[in-house]
């Protein structure tokens, strides 16, 4: 080759033989599956109880390596990966590379399971109804309420479902129910993430859209507040929610982040009772019941429940669904949880990818049955990202039935 000729690119002749482009796809497939086994850690990590610097790190460490391991493969094993594997004598790199590649591969064929088996998957068979109707609270207000968080321009992205809220109606047959309490309703919401955006208005037309349910009680499931000014908007909004038999809350992982002792307060002035992890026991249509805080992993150990009466039905409120099993274990009979907004973002028919928490996607939203405890995850209405994408906020009316 004289000293004009140009080295070959790897991806300069097109079109690609079919032997070519099965190796291409080889390539791009190990590159999803890279993605696949980045984002599982990622999840992994992001539902510890980790602070928020070190969070931080780790998001700032997976993203180098979802970039660096495409480079990688492709400077090792070439763009085309038929040739690699049937090389006589590979390279001292060939082995390490080589066995990474095979269980991304695999990684990516087991996200495709998954994805189906979560589209053909039955509804629980405690769910007996849901009915969801959308609010578009801008087109209420006349405006789009972008206030002046710092992230104010993604809530104005084509196409952001941000003020888009679904007001869902869901009806539960439990087993453990004492049949005076058929048709008690519990308003559960999540994760509003005050920041400045939405604005206050926003937040006060779904809060009046709430206390015209009249719920029999209010649970609020944690992160109330990102920044180190909005806790003002604490007492005026969550206050004009009403119950009949009580409003409880617990804090969240971003409330950790600003001053907690200051949010449990004013939550407090706005009428709810701040449970922390700890329990305590209600009467109810002349029924006991017990209400749990589980605040972990970032407040303290599991709420010891050793003292508490086993008889009565109990329900808990905790941040994460990563504390089913805990809950299972305990005997909880209804657990209410945030913390994974829904992904946020959902892709057509894959659904969530981005999801702070142990078990990935498996608890994203929605109502799942883990007896003896039945779980609700709500996709909350807020977030420090105001990106709603496929999924919208949410807010829930959970009505309950004995089974």
């Amino acid at each position: 080759m004289s000293i004009t000729d140009p080295a070959p690119l790897p991806f300069a002749t097109f079109p690609l033989s079919p032997s070519e482009a099965a190796g291409a796809l080889l390539f791009l497939a190990a590159v999803a599956g890279h993605a696949v086994l980045l984002i599982r850690s990622h999840n992994t990590w992001y539902g510890t109880g980790l602070g928020r610097r070190m969070i931080d790190l780790v998001q700032w460490v997976h993203a180098v390596l979802l970039l660096a391991g495409p480079a990688a493969i492709w400077f090792v094993l070439g763009f085309d990966l038929r040739p690699p594997f049937h090389a006589a004598d590979p390279s001292p790199a060939f082995l390490p590379v080589a066995i990474y590649v095979v269980l991304c591969w695999l990684a990516l064929v087991v996200f495709a399971l998954i994805t189906v088996w979560r589209l053909v998957r039955p509804r629980p068979a405690v769910l007996e109804s849901n009915h969801t109707r959308t609010i578009d609270v801008a087109a209420e207000l006349g405006y789009k309420p972008v206030g002046r968080g710092g992230r104010r321009f993604l809530a104005c992205l084509p196409g952001n479902q941000v003020f888009q809220v679904d007001i869902t109606e869901k009806t539960l047959r439990l087993k453990r129910l004492p049949a005076a309490w058929d048709g008690l309703s519990i308003l559960h919401f999540s994760d509003v993430h005050f920041t400045g955006t939405p604005d206050r208005d926003y937040f006060r037309r779904v809060m009046d859209l709430c206390a015209a349910w009249g719920p029999d009680l209010v649970a609020f499931t944690g992160d109330t507040v990102d920044t180190d000014v909005h806790y003002r908007w604490i007492v005026p909004l969550f206050g004009r929610l009403k119950s009949r038999c009580g409003a409880f809350a617990i804090l969240g992982n971003h409330d950790s982040y600003f001053e907690p002792a200051l949010v449990r307060r004013r939550l407090g002035r706005a009428g709810m009772r701040v449970l922390g992890n700890t329990w305590t026991q209600i009467e109810v249509r002349g029924e006991p019941l017990v209400v749990i805080g589980h605040e972990g992993p970032w407040f303290g150990t599991a709420p010891d429940l050793s003292a508490c009466p086993s008889g009565p039905f109990r329900l808990c409120l905790s941040h994460t669904p990563d504390n089913i099993g805990w809950a299972r274990r305990q005997g909880i009979d209804l657990m209410l949880a945030g913390h994974v907004h829904g992904g946020q973002i959902r892709l057509p028919l894959i659904g969530s990818v981005v999801i702070p928490s142990r078990y990935g996607r498996r608890y994203d939203c929605g109502t799942f049955d883990e007896p003896p405890t039945v779980l609700h995850v709500s996709r909350g209405l807020g977030g420090d990202q105001p990106l709603r994408f496929n999924c919208r906020p949410e807010v829930s009316k959970l009505i309950l039935r004995p089974a």
